[in-house]
């Protein structure tokens, strides 16, 4: 046992906050770089912006110029002379008049209105009936205890409770806002919502509301021979009752949810030139940052007369130079990615979704000398135009599954087989798994029967029970 002093040479990486940000870059969207881009700006006036249509302005040398000075100068002459006094008079008017010239002036400006909530719709029913205030006062707590879909999250038992009223009181009601637009609010379950819905109905709904009350579980599982016998009516009654219900609604709030269309701008376009592929970014919108070159002539001409003052300039300027250099690093990083996408997956581009094939991120990290989780990182939420349309970078990677050929077939490939199986079936005599894994064994894919139902469950299929269809 002794004490003693050695020397050891070693290397580690360190994340340093440069890096970060770096890797941070990386598995941003378009909107979310976008965001951080504009905050960046805001918060370092070294930082300019030029947007893409923004012609640069440039010295004799051919330096570009950022001066306010030099910007100031790029003044354009008036072509002709115009009367601005006139057009100003013309575009106002009067204010408050209407009139202009003895003529009647349109208003143009845009009336921004909301849309109106479901609970505001069902108030406006609920103050045009003749309740008491007491009565108000239920129908006020009720439309304010619906779930999205129209449903009562309370049962009216807690109702009275938490009112000190009594359930009498709150039935009735409820019975009346259940007539109310859409018909089937505030119900209990969904066998009351249709069965309000077949009261309305101008044909006689008895069979009906009796399939609802009496036989909603045989109706989920499609078993019309059972409803037949039950109610001892003709199997052809049943079929059109049937088909009846399944045109109502099962969620009245559905026309008043407020979940808007959410689109898609694509990160990078594939284009077909010839017989190759053509990669681009999307780069409208993004503005092209740039060191502001007064800061620069600042520390360069030595005008800074504080130390602190030159310390923070020359940490501003530090960090745009990173930012700038880690943007144009995950711009050339998605391209690159692309490419090897492409290379991989040259099939998909030239004949469509059928024709993917096994691809891991192993194998991109490999053709780019990359590792896999910046790979990972580069091919979340972002989006790809192809000639077949609009898919996320993550799409082209799957796992895959034997076949008889030898070679392995993409499961996202299985998976638009058996679409396509299921949409092309009798609707009489839908296919069974085990039926299914029949009819891809017979084009060469060897799959088991369970994942030909995780497949299935995935694209959101019915089993063949209740896919069948009787009339």
């Amino acid at each position: 046992m002794e004490l003693k002093q050695q020397l050891k040479l070693s290397q580690q990486l360190v994340m340093t906050p440069q890096l970060q940000q770096a890797i941070k870059l990386l598995q941003l969207s378009r909107l979310e770089l976008s965001d951080l881009i504009a905050q960046e700006i805001n918060e370092n006036p070294v930082l300019d912006e030029t947007l893409s249509q923004e012609p640069e302005a440039k010295d004799d040398g051919g330096d570009r110029i950022d001066e306010p000075a030099a910007r100031e100068e790029r003044k354009t002459e008036p072509t002709e002379d115009f009367d601005w006094r006139n057009y100003v008079d013309r575009s106002t008017g009067s204010s408050g008049s209407g009139y202009f010239d003895g003529g009647e002036q349109e208003d143009y400006t845009p009336a921004i209105t909301r849309k109106t909530s479901f609970a505001e719709h069902l108030l406006w029913q609920l103050h045009l009936c003749d309740f008491d205030d007491q009565g108000m006062e239920i129908g006020e707590y009720i439309i304010g205890n619906l779930d999205k879909d129209g449903y009562l999250l309370l049962s009216p038992d807690e109702v009275a409770g938490d009112l000190g009223v009594d359930r009498q009181c709150v039935e009735d009601v409820r019975r009346r806002i259940i007539r109310f637009d859409p018909v089937g609010v505030a119900s209990c379950d969904l066998a009351e919502c249709l069965a309000a819905q077949a009261e309305m109905l101008p044909c006689n709904s008895v069979l009906i509301k009796q399939i609802l009350l009496s036989c909603m579980k045989e109706l989920e599982r499609k078993r019309y021979q059972i409803i037949a016998r039950d109610l001892k009516v003709p199997l052809k009654d049943v079929l059109e009752a049937c088909e009846i219900i399944a045109n109502m609604e099962p969620r009245p709030g559905r026309a008043f949810n407020d979940n808007e269309t959410q689109y898609v701008t694509p990160d990078i376009y594939v284009y077909k030139s010839g017989d190759e592929y053509v990669v681009m970014l999307n780069e409208d919108g993004q503005p092209k940052l740039r060191i502001n070159s007064f800061y620069k002539d600042i520390l360069a001409g030595n005008k800074v007369s504080s130390d602190k003052t030159k310390e923070y300039i020359q940490d501003k300027l530090r960090s745009a130079v990173w930012l700038i250099k880690s943007v144009y690093h995950r711009q050339s990083t998605i391209v690159n990615v692309m490419k090897s996408i492409i290379k991989f997956q040259r099939d998909f581009f030239d004949q469509g979704s059928g024709h993917l094939k096994p691809l891991v991120l192993r194998d991109i990290a490999e053709d780019l000398s990359m590792h896999e989780s910046n790979v990972s990182r580069i091919t979340t939420n972002k989006y790809v135009l192809t000639p077949h349309g609009i898919f996320e970078l993550k799409y082209f990677f799957n796992s895959g599954l034997p076949s008889d050929n030898g070679e392995s077939i993409a499961s996202e490939s299985v998976k638009n087989m058996i679409k396509d199986l299921v949409q092309n079936e009798d609707a009489r005599r839908p296919s069974s798994d085990q039926e299914i894994v029949k009819m891809l064994k017979a084009r060469g894919v060897n799959i088991a029967r369970r994942t030909v139902t995780k497949y299935r469950e995935m694209l959101g299929v019915l089993s063949s029970s209740k896919r069948k269809k009787h009339i």
